[in-house]
């Protein structure tokens, strides 16, 4: 990366399990787990999936919610309600081929919208879904 614009490095989700979590990321949205072992083995506090070169989501146990001391009532932040994350997709087959995984896993989603406004203008088709948590996700592509 050479140029300094701002990007969106992280995002952290609140999940009850996170081993089960990043199972779930893996194997219906198609991201590359990181720091699993490390999780699992007691070093680190939480794992991370790859959402591309740029952006991680990390997947913070609730058991980490009391321990957030950065801003005056962050310990409360678990649960806190956020509407959706977007995941913007390359194209009509990447956003079939999640559709289906996510089917084939049983995983309720939304019927399709069309022409929705996000970051790059209109998408042409976009979808949701919750992911074992409740956090809800929609899926886009804009080609």
């Amino acid at each position: 990366m050479t140029d300094n614009s701002p990007r969106l490095d992280h995002v952290v989700l609140w999940v009850r399990d996170p081993v089960a979590a990043a199972s779930f990321y893996e194997q219906a949205v198609g991201l590359e787990p990181l720091r699993l072992a490390e999780f699992t083995a007691g070093k680190v506090p939480f794992p991370s999936m790859r959402l591309n070169e740029e952006t991680i989501v990390d997947l913070a146990p609730l058991s980490l919610a009391t321990s957030m001391k950065m801003l005056p009532g962050a310990d409360g932040s678990a649960g806190h309600p956020v509407n959706h994350v977007c995941l913007s997709l390359p194209g009509e087959a990447a956003i079939d081929a999640l559709r289906a995984r996510l089917e084939a896993l049983s995983v309720p989603v939304s019927d399709f919208s069309y022409d929705a406004f996000g970051a790059r203008g209109a998408a042409r088709r976009s979808f949701y879904f919750r992911d074992p948590d409740g956090n809800v996700f929609e899926a886009r592509h804009y080609a």
